[in-house]
């Protein structure tokens, strides 16, 4: 009994060091990351969403929200829940997206973002990011504060 117990508490012990090394594969706010590739680093997450553990992509996506917009949507779980639902859920696993930058200035940049979900139906959305100026581990850094329902634009076929 005490050997299955130690056999058990091994297996756990490697589960939970398996699943903290994978979410340090995320990418976390960085002030060397520039307005596009915050955006970017979000789609391809969404765009392989379990790729890394289920709904890595997502937290991949809420490592780069802002303070603010996290407050919005409250914590995680609630933000899973959010883009799960029928106004965001074209993201997850989304077959290919397009961003085009619309705007910028030395504190924000606007970005149309086009992706292809996985039904084949385009959508558009306008993606925005700031960069945090106050002091803490966000400083510096470009973090999405908006992103706008989408717009669907029709079949690709």
């Amino acid at each position: 009994m005490l050997k299955k117990l130690q056999t058990t508490f091994k297996i756990l012990i490697l589960l939970l060091i398996s699943i903290s090394i994978s979410k340090a594969e995320l990418i976390i706010p960085s002030s060397d990351i520039k307005p596009a590739e915050v955006v970017k680093i979000q789609l391809v997450g969404l765009q392989n969403n379990d790729s890394r553990f289920k709904d890595s992509g997502i937290e991949q996506t809420w490592n780069f929200a802002h303070p603010n917009n996290r407050r919005v949507t409250g914590p995680l779980d609630n933000f899973k829940r959010m883009l799960k639902g029928d106004s965001y859920q074209m993201m997850i696993d989304h077959l290919s997206h397009t961003i085009t930058q619309l705007g910028s200035s030395d504190k924000w940049a606007q970005f149309e973002v086009v992706i292809l979900d996985k039904n084949k139906i385009y959508h558009k959305f306008n993606w925005q990011v700031e960069k945090y100026t106050l002091e803490g581990a966000f400083k510096n850094c470009w973090l999405t504060t908006m992103v706008s329902n989408p717009i669907p634009l029709g079949s690709s076929i």
